[in-house]
Parts: C-alpha cells; structure tokens; sequence
C-alpha cells in the first residue's frame, strides 16, 4: 500500500514541479485564444476552466485508464512505475503540448500540424492515420457499452439494437455545437469517473485488502515481456496518441492560455491517479496476476469492473460501475467521432457552421463506423493500441520539431525529443513482436526497436545542430 500512496503523491508533484516546467518551456501569454478569435457557435465555443478541464479528462479517458490499467496491472506492480513516470515526462508533456500548439494554430489537428513541422508528406499520413484510429476508437467504444447494455436487458433489446442507439447517439454529438450536448453531460460522468476511482481507493483501505509493493519483476502469467507489450496495453493513464487528437478540439474552447496546464496536463495526470487506482484494485482485489488475468479472460473488462466494483463497495459501486462502463466509453467514441469530422473538413475545406456541411461528412463517417462494429473486438483493440501509441510517438516529433523551430533554447527540445524517441521503439518494437504484427523474436525485435530509436534521435540532433546555424524559421502562429 506504501508503492499506491507514493505513487499517488510523485503525481501530485510531478503536475506541481514538471507540469510547470513544461508550460515555462512552451510559454504561455495573454493573446486572444481561437475560442474568441473564432468564435461560431459550433466547435469554437468559449468554456470556463473547470469545464473545459472535466470535457478534456471524458475526452481523452472514457474507459481507457480502467480497461487498460487492469490489463497491464497483470504485468504486476511494475505497472506503478510506468503509469506514473510515463504520466509525468511522457503523457503530460505529450497532452499540453498536442494542445498548445494546436491552439497556437486556431486549433488546427494534428494532422495539420504533423504537416507545418514535418512536411506535406508527414501532414497526409498522418491525416489518413488519425482518420483510421478515430474510426477503431469510436467502433471500440460502441462495442464494449452495447455489449454490456444487451447483457442487462431484455433479450429483444440486443446487441445490435444498442449498437444503433449508440449510433444514433454518435450522430447528434458530432453534428450539434459542442457546447449542447458534450459540454453539458461531460462534466457529470467526469465526476462519476472520479467517484469511482475515489471508491475503489476507500475499499482497498477499508476492506483491508493487500496491494503488493513495488518491483521490477515481470508477474505477468502468461509471460508476456514488460518490454514492449506493458507501454502498449497500458496507453490511457500513461501516454497516448488519441489524446493529440482530443486536445485540439479543447483547444478551440480555453479561455486563456495560461490555463492550459490546469486543462491538458491536469487531465492526464488525473487519468493516470485513475489509472494507478484501478490497477492497484484490480491486483487487491484479485489476490495475484494470475487471478486477474482469469477473470479478465472470463468475464471480460466489462465484467471484471462490475465485480470489483460490486465487491469492494457493494450496490452503490455496482451502479457506479454500470454507469462508468456504459457512460464512460461512449463520451470518447462520440469525441472520437466528432474529431475525425472536424479533420476530414481540414481536407475537404467544408466549412463546419452549415449543418448541411457537418452532415456530409457525419452519415458516410458513422456508416463506417457501423460496418467496422462487425469485427471481432479483440482484434480491433490490439490494432487500436498499436495504432495508439504510434500517434504518440508521432505527435512527441511533431512538438519537439515545434520547440527546435520557434526560437527558444535548443535545449529545451529535450522535453519532448527524450519521451518521443522512448515511444519510437516502443512502437518499432511492439508492431514487430505483435501477434497483429510481424511476429518477429524478441532478438530481431528488440535491436531493430532500438535502432530505429537511435536513428530519429540521431536525425533530431542532426537537424536542432543545422537550425542553431541558421535563423529560426518559425512557422505563423496567430
């Protein structure tokens, strides 16, 4: 229990201490944000901090930070360390920058901003690519509440009725301002998601239940490598790429910009606290990672929830539960949703006041996405993960090319170069090893991982060396 509560402590000084640090290296000022500049009514709609804080954290966690967590926590307590230094030097830096910079930039995607900082070339992948994770998220968070929803209904309310509802759902959140739906019931399952994790943590403590202290041996049952499978399946509570497509849609709302480490940092590292939470629940509760990875192979996440929930706070945790479970996924799906219309306008210059316009992309859009509800789940999260944390990587260069090109001291592109080339060979590895993959041995796997590492890093210090040669070329910023 000692491992939790330090855990949970370095969270809370590494957003006081390294959250601060990295808002001084971007440097926040008093300019008039898009929120104002672009105001319409639809996307840019201006949100007090508090909200715009609670519609950030839905955003990017859903139920991310607890099916995740629980997963890696069968990797054991080492899924400590990694939530909450991967959190602090990675997912943080990752979140505030993907906004900041998106908001320097009108709230442009991260596509758009892949190609100002890497080139046309970078901006058209990475449209393709962000449009295509967008799509396995919001098919992803439609399957697993259906799922659940057919479970607890009558059987003419099935799976595929739920889908349709949700669908339906899906349909109204991403065609109407966001200030109508997102901005109102974020804020509630916000909260929720919070109180659940608030009472996971009071059962630990008050049914006396053993949470094992930290260390750096792999228990995962099933021998899974820490290396690179945990930084994958934990995404959601440590870094993750989907969150550098939520943060530009939060970025077209904030009011200041000095309020964006209270915004995107703050919301990672409370989905981490969440994250930390769940995991270290998932292990008490269970007794061992051999138990866990058993309910989580017989019940499912879904289920593996509820009997948590159930056990450690009785009727009131299960009605959490079904709430989070169900509530929690489908406000990142309709998000995801939303943020693949609004890249898919960049594209096509559609301009998105005109409900006729949002329409046109929507329905195609949401028919996709019904078709994609076809496959197996299982086999949609594992290309999900991997697409993931390959954004992740991505959206780190795309902000270390940021902090090489505006002028400041070269130095300062440490912050996001260090994390960006750690996920390079996370990603090279993983997709290399991985079942979806390659399915490479660990001893081609693990140098090639590497070296593909080393060499982006090698090209940064190549490039940061020739750009300190000449004068900043510094991109137009509004």
């Amino acid at each position: 229990m000692i491992s939790i509560l330090c855990a949970l402590a370095v969270l809370v000084l590494g957003y006081v201490f390294y959250g601060r640090l990295t808002a001084r290296v971007f440097g926040p000022d008093d300019r008039q944000t898009p929120a104002y500049a672009k105001e319409d009514g639809v996307d840019y709609v201006p949100m007090k901090t508090w909200k715009a804080f609670l519609v950030q954290l839905l955003n990017i966690a859903g139920t991310g930070p607890i099916f995740g967590a629980l997963m890696g926590a069968c990797f054991g307590p080492v899924v400590f360390l990694w939530i909450v230094l991967g959190a602090i030097l990675g997912g943080g830096v990752h979140d505030y920058m993907s906004g900041m910079i998106s908001e320097r930039h009108d709230g442009a995607s991260i596509a758009e901003l892949s190609g100002i900082y890497l080139g046309a070339g970078a901006k058209w992948v990475m449209r393709i690519f962000s449009v295509l994770l967008l799509l396995l998220t919001g098919t992803v968070f439609v399957t697993s509440p259906a799922a659940l929803l057919s479970r607890l209904t009558p059987g003419a309310l099935n799976l595929t009725f739920w889908i349709v509802v949700i669908l339906i759902y899906y349909v109204l959140a991403t065609l109407l301002p966001i200030d109508k739906v997102i901005g109102r019931l974020y804020p509630v399952f916000g909260v929720v998601l919070i109180v659940m994790a608030a009472g996971i943590l009071f059962g630990i403590l008050r049914g006396g239940y053993t949470v094992p202290e930290l260390t750096l041996e792999n228990l995962h049952p099933e021998g899974l490598a820490v290396w690179p499978f945990m930084f994958v399946t934990v995404a959601c509570g440590a870094i993750s790429g989907f969150h550098a497509t939520q943060s530009p849609m939060i970025a077209k709302c904030i009011t200041s910009e000095k309020q964006g480490r209270k915004i995107f940092y703050g919301a990672m590292l409370s989905e981490s606290v969440i994250a930390l939470v769940w995991a270290a629940g998932g292990v008490a509760f269970y007794g061992a990672t051999g138990g866990l990875q058993n309910a989580l192979s017989e019940l499912g996440q879904s289920g593996v929830v509820y009997d948590i929930s159930t056990g450690m706070l009785g009727r009131v945790g299960g009605i959490l539960a079904i709430v989070g479970v169900v509530a929690c996924p489908i406000t990142s799906g309709d998000t995801a949703f939303r943020s693949a219309r609004l890249i898919l306008a960049e594209i096509t210059k559609l301009d998105q006041k005109k409900i006729g316009s949002r329409l046109i992309i929507t329905i195609p859009l949401l028919g996709v996405g019904a078709v994609l509800t076809q496959l197996d789940f299982n086999v949609l999260w594992r290309y999900f993960s991997w697409s993931n944390q390959t954004l992740a990587m991505i959206s780190l260069w795309v902000a270390t090319a940021y902090l090489v090109r505006s002028g400041r001291k070269k130095l300062y592109s440490l912050l996001t170069a260090l994390p960006a080339t750690f996920m390079s060979a996370v990603s090279m590895t993983y997709i290399l090893m991985a079942k979806e993959g390659f399915r490479l041995s660990g001893q081609v796997a693990y140098p090639v991982g590497v070296l593909f590492a080393v060499v982006l890093f090698a090209v940064y210090l190549i490039l940061t060396v020739r750009q300190s040669r000449t004068s900043p070329a510094i991109p137009r910023e509004r």
